[in-house]
């Protein structure tokens, strides 16, 4: 259906620009002026975490050198809008697709990203033909903020959000609020159990999913959701290689898992108090999670590092950030319907080298999916590996996560009824 035929309205919500007060800006400063770092020597390797020196290099910039108001001002060369949903404040930054007819898409990101991560990917997939793609391939792209993260805060009301309500929220957005029929949606991290959850609950709804994991939406239940071996010793006899790399992933995400499931509100109230301690808990998973080669840099600048950490601070959300794992287990997930498979929207996933599972290498990181009891979850109809890549997908190579959605979605757009264009 052409734009000529479809019926037509104007966007239903009024934009508003993104801006942090000056005095939360001043506090900030301030706050870093004060900074009182821990006697750290001898942890120049980064054996027991982020190391002092670095650590007060970023504080230092952070407090003289980084300017929030170039970045804000870059944030707002995008449409962002901000509704109330049941109870929770959503912001959302938008995109209008530039095509024939662009399909409306749902971006979803994690912990500890901010919306702002999804940026390298949003002008593609909204504007592919000023990026050497196909303009019936434009998506209209909404990039939430995810409850209790950044602008969507504060969580006063709805202190009990985990993924599956989280996605009854997005659901809300996309068809009540803003109009569509069907969509599509894509994530990664938690953002990835949100956007199957909408598979899941919404298959009908959704033209197709496109995540970075294939988890099961299960993943959170349990009594020891906080440990990925549930308990259970590493075994003596294992390759030396394949011992190492299961005590390299343990070491990536054990005190996240524990500290955000166990204890979320002591860890943050510390968090909250101190710009250099949140910089310093969300600094070391960029570090440890993107593909990075012993570089953060490479991936992350320095301003792209305070732009995601200031969004965190000015808007002290760093507490229901965390929170949102606790709330994965305190609520967990029960099933919409019993049909098989579970996520019944066409899925694509992309998976990266970086996070290959213990004795597998990229070569075979489908066939692995494939035999496993998670692809039985799927109804998968694009699989993707890449050699290059971390934790955060979009961000680390953009333009491969764009082509990887795009097949996901070629051939399985359909024409809505009504819609916003």
């Amino acid at each position: 259906m052409s734009d000529r035929n479809r019926e037509s309205r104007a966007f239903p919500l009024i934009p508003t620009d993104i801006h942090v007060p000056d005095s939360v800006l001043a506090d900030l400063r301030r706050r870093l002026a004060l900074t009182r770092l821990s006697d750290d020597a001898g942890n120049e390797d980064w054996y027991y975490g982020v190391p002092r020196g670095y650590l007060q290099e970023l504080v230092d910039y952070w407090r003289d050198g980084y300017d929030w108001r170039t970045a804000e001002a870059e944030i707002n060369t995008f449409e962002h809008y901000e509704i109330d949903i049941d109870g929770a404040p959503i912001h959302f930054m938008r995109r209008p697709g530039v095509g024939p007819d662009p399909t409306p898409l749902i971006l979803t990101h994690g912990w500890p990203w901010t919306f702002w991560h999804w940026s390298k990917v949003v002008d593609m997939l909204a504007d592919p033909g000023a990026h050497g793609g196909d303009p019936a391939e434009a998506f209209d792209v909404i990039v939430p903020s995810f409850p209790g993260f950044g602008f969507s805060s504060p969580l006063t009301d709805r202190p009990d959000l985990n993924f599956w309500k989280v996605a009854d929220l997005w659901h809300t957005l996309m068809t009540e609020v803003l109009g569509h029929e069907k969509y599509g949606a894509a994530g990664c991290d938690v953002g990835a159990l949100v956007t199957a959850q909408l598979g899941h609950k919404y298959a009908d709804e959704l033209y197709a999913i496109h995540i970075g994991s294939g988890l099961k939406l299960t993943l959170f239940n349990g009594d020891r959701a906080w440990d990925f071996s549930g308990g259970l010793p590493v075994p003596d006899d294992l390759p030396d290689e394949i011992r190492a790399r299961i005590v390299e992933l343990d070491s990536r995400f054990a005190v996240h898992l524990a500290a955000h499931l166990l204890a979320p509100s002591t860890l943050a109230h510390g968090l909250s108090d101190s710009p250099a301690g949140m910089l310093a808990w969300i600094l070391e998973r960029w570090c440890k999670w993107s593909d990075n080669g012993g570089d953060i840099e490479t991936v992350f600048s320095r301003d792209d590092l305070l732009t995601h950490a200031t969004i965190y601070w000015a808007t002290n959300t760093i507490g229901t950030s965390i929170r949102l794992y606790a709330n994965h287990n305190r609520y967990p997930w029960t099933p919409s319907h019993d049909r098989l498979p579970v996520v019944q929207a066409p899925t694509g996933i992309t998976f990266v080298g970086y996070e290959n599972p213990p004795g597998i290498g990229t070569a075979e990181r489908i066939e692995h999916f494939r035999a496993s009891d998670r692809a039985e979850w799927y109804n998968h109809v694009n699989l993707t590996v890449h050699d290059h890549g971390g934790h955060f997908i979009p961000w680390e190579i953009p333009g491969e996560w764009v082509g990887d959605l795009r097949r996901t979605f070629r051939g399985r757009r359909r024409p809505a009824a009504t819609g916003i264009h």
